[in-house]
């Protein structure tokens, strides 16, 4: 056995990353990219030091230590080193505070940071987006004092300062349905808000503050009136208050992420706003933790086809390498061309996020980022997956071992399709959006960003036409509306990112580069439409046996 493999190695994620370099030279204005350069390459270069580092030492999972060495109850969790390493690589580079800039392009040089920080820092960016999430929604629910004392600690660039914030949502009866909440928050005899009851699934439980919903005693039953809560979940000596650690989650996917299930026992809370409506109180923050999402959906996508085009390049099969056999070839590149229209889609959003934050978007702009943001979280989760899964088939064997580190992109990548809304949630949600406007922002958005008369633009416009049919049928009929949000979901995705790549094509034609308009050919090439007609009897059929 003389023959040995060598390994993919990982490209510099921010030098080497061609659909990223273009995005900075083409929409962010010269002084921003020259100012967020270096942040992006110090944040490559941590890319690809742990990247390295996961190869030459066994993985670690946190560990959860109820009891010390004498019975005290001490909740103790150890974690890994990038999770040790996540608040000075914050801080330092401003994956977070960057978001909260006074500028309009404050949200993509943030999503940017995430971009590259996301797959190496192991999952630590689940709970800052939590964090920026929390921040929106305090600074948007104009409550002095809190934001006078959870901002400056969420948006800290001092790692002895910074803390990160949970996000306690989830309880055994329901997840999306939040209205199921059991949780209860009383007052005590001197007016403190006190939470008491189980959190089901409370990621990343060792931040310093939640927000958490609870149910104020003898309100009446239902989401509205639940009340939106901060909370901190250590005392000035570091213990817990009122917290009970009852286990760590086994998980799919992202193991070094602790996730917990908890007890609140009294846990001191203060109402965000008012104490019902809390669910309200937390929309400020949907269209950031959605476009987090969408970011590392897209970043796990990029790891997986960067180490699968290395990949190919190294390994020789039946006399030539991978690369060079047309089938694999093929294969690559339909990969790399879903992944450019997720790029862009996602991070259209991301600009868009920023403008409207910041009071300089357009009349069409807020209605766009209100439809495009479920649209941009559902469908880049499902392509993750699908892309992930295509990059470790390009291993053969080897993209089945654990050792490799491949595996794990994979089962990390189906949590993307789960956090922040599943993809008939958000499909739902969709549908809300739609409202009374119909398609009419993409529609104006494409008419910006595709040549009318192009044959992209003609497939585009077809497909909108198909979309706004099968709408008007089922308008009536919420059943049957209802049972199509899914394939017009997908369907409006593919369409806005198909017009993303053309306005990309153009740039590229212009600075002499053939590979977005090859991108945007492929992409229309392999379909937009996935609109399905509704068959509410076969559905009611098929659906209840087996």
């Amino acid at each position: 056995m003389a023959f040995v493999q060598h390994a993919p190695q990982l490209a510099h994620p921010f030098q080497h990353d061609r659909v990223l370099q273009a995005w900075l030279a083409q929409r962010l204005p010269a002084e921003r990219a020259a100012a967020v350069r270096p942040d992006l390459d110090a944040l490559g270069d941590y890319a690809v030091m742990a990247w390295e580092r996961r190869n030459r030492t066994p993985r670690t999972e946190p560990v959860l230590t109820s009891w010390d060495a004498w019975g005290n109850r001490v909740d103790r969790i150890a974690l890994t080193p990038a999770w040790e390493e996540g608040p000075a690589i914050t801080t330092r580079h401003a994956v977070l505070a960057s978001g909260h800039e006074a500028s309009p392009w404050a949200r993509v040089e943030e999503f940017f940071r995430v971009y590259l920080y996301h797959v190496s820092s192991e999952f630590y960016c689940c709970p800052l987006a939590m964090t920026d999430g929390a921040a929106t929604a305090i600074r948007a629910s104009g409550n002095a004092a809190l934001i006078e004392r959870a901002l400056p600690h969420f948006l800290s660039r001092d790692p002895a300062s910074f803390w990160l914030s949970g996000q306690w949502m989830t309880e055994t009866p329901g997840g999306s349905d939040v209205g199921r909440t059991e949780t209860v928050a009383r007052q005590d005899a001197n007016g403190q808000w006190r939470l008491y009851g189980r959190k089901w699934f409370s990621s990343a439980v060792v931040g310093e503050a939640a927000l958490a919903l609870a149910r104020p005693e003898g309100a009446g039953q239902g989401t509205a009136a639940l009340g939106l809560f901060y909370v901190e979940t250590k005392d000035d000596h570091g213990a817990w208050r009122e917290i009970t650690i009852d286990r760590l989650k086994k998980k799919l996917g992202t193991h070094e992420l602790p996730t917990a299930e908890i007890h609140l026992n009294g846990l001191p809370a203060i109402p965000v706003g008012p104490v019902d409506h809390g669910v309200r109180q937390i929309a400020p923050m949907l269209n950031v933790t959605r476009t987090w999402n969408a970011v590392c959906a897209v970043a796990s996508m990029a790891r997986a086809i960067s180490l699968a085009r290395d990949y190919a390049k190294r390994r020789y099969a039946f006399g030539a390498r991978l690369i060079d056999h047309p089938l694999h070839a093929r294969t690559l590149a339909d990969m790399q061309a879903e992944y450019e229209a997720a790029f862009a889609l996602t991070f259209h959003v991301a600009e868009l996020l920023g403008h409207v934050e910041h009071g300089q978007a357009g009349p069409l702009d807020a209605p766009l980022l209100r439809l495009l943001t479920p649209l941009a979280k559902l469908w880049t989760a499902k392509v993750s997956i699908r892309v992930v899964s295509e990059a470790l088939e390009c291993f053969g064997g080897a993209g089945y071992i654990e050792d490799t580190g491949l595996p794990q992109l994979l089962r990390d990548a189906q949590v993307y399709a789960i956090w922040e809304g599943t993809t008939n949630v958000l499909s739902l949600d969709m549908l809300r959006a739609l409202g009374s406007v119909g398609v009419a922002p993409i529609r104006g958005a494409v008419a910006a960003l595709a040549d009318e008369g192009s044959p992209e633009r003609r497939v585009i416009d077809r497909t909108l036409d198909a979309t706004e049919a099968l709408l008007g049928d089922v308008a009536a009929d919420r059943a049957s509306l209802e049972a199509s949000a899914r394939g017009i979901a997908f369907t409006l995705a593919r369409c806005m990112a198909a017009a993303l790549l053309a306005r990309a094509a153009r740039a590229g034609d212009s600075a002499g580069d053939a590979r977005p308009a090859a991108a945007l050919r492929r992409f229309v090439a392999r379909g937009l439409d996935r609109l399905a007609l509704p068959d509410n009897e076969g559905d009611s059929l098929l659906a209840g046996s087996m």
